[in-house]
């Protein structure tokens, strides 16, 4: 029987089986659900469709948020040429903010872990296929890494911004995805557990603090922030750098950080850019209807 708690615990069962962590994820999620493994995968390949669609209807539809805040940026930066950025680069932060624009138009996506961060996983596989010109199957292993890892941490921190602010929904999301890409890079499993660490790192205390109590303005462009931060953690990792702080004690501190956030911080609209002049006038705009 496969089982894991913590995330070196997954370094050492993919050690142990010679195996990647997404094939320990993917194996546990057979015998824990007892479901065969050919049902499971057919299922994440339904999931990583949504996510390719959600890609690409972000790109070439004229998308709008249903308060009219947001929406046509994704459009925007896949038509303009980078200034600084890789080409690479550029399609992530494109294909991130597409996928956050059809969730706030209140249209399909996978929720990655949740709806408010939902681009950036889709947006890391996408370039990483892409960059490194793998097969599109390959993205079902890598979201058993991914989903591996969430699970990890939601099961010693958060995965809510309700919770623990943004640093648990787009600072999680990160997490998957670096884990996710260093996999598809070839990396080892000790690599994965750095990957996720350096991205969790660079999140800590991230609020949650949407304007109008929206899942709009600012989550939309975290998402951009999460997949950079995913795709420069995983080149780290893959380089050799090390966290100092091992990976399950930075999911030690995520959780004591997630804790000590005021409520006013964790998705209430009562703090950080939900309160300044601007947000109240809009908050003051738009009519919201309840559930």
């Amino acid at each position: 029987m496969i089982e894991f708690r913590t995330i070196q615990d997954l370094i050492n069962l993919a050690n142990q089986h010679n195996a990647s962590i997404g094939r320990i994820v993917l194996l546990w999620e057979s015998e824990s659900s007892e479901k065969p493994i050919e049902i499971l995968q057919q299922k994440m390949q339904e999931y990583w469709t949504i996510m390719q669609q959600s890609m690409e209807q972000g790109l070439s539809q004229n998308i709008r948020s249903v308060s009219g805040l947001t929406g046509g940026d994704a459009k925007r930066v896949n038509k303009t040429q980078p200034t600084l950025i890789s080409s690479t680069l550029q399609h992530a932060i494109a294909r991130s903010l597409a996928v956050a624009e059809v969730n706030a138009s209140m249209k399909k996506i996978v929720a990655a872990p949740t709806a408010g961060s939902s681009g950036i996983i889709p947006a890391a596989l996408y370039v990483t296929l892409e960059k490194l010109q793998l097969p599109n199957e390959r993205a079902i292993e890598a979201l058993f890494t991914a989903s591996g890892i969430g699970v990890v941490i939601a099961n010693h921190a958060s995965i809510s911004g309700a919770e623990g602010g943004c640093q648990a929904e787009c600072g999680v999301a990160s997490a998957m995805a670096a884990a996710a890409i260093v996999e598809l890079a070839g990396g080892r499993p000790p690599q994965v557990g750095e990957a996720v660490a350096l991205s969790l790192k660079n999140v800590l205390g991230l609020v949650c603090d949407p304007v109008a109590g929206l899942v709009e303005v600012p989550c939309i462009k975290r998402n951009v922030i999460g997949v950079v931060n995913a795709i420069v953690s995983a080149e780290l990792a893959l380089a050799g750098v090390q966290s100092v702080i091992p990976v399950d004690e930075v999911l030690i501190a995520l959780n004591d950080v997630s804790k000590r956030l005021p409520s006013e911080l964790k998705e209430t609209a009562c703090g950080g850019l939900a309160i300044t002049p601007t947000a109240r006038a809009i908050q003051s705009k738009v009519h919201t209807h309840p559930h």
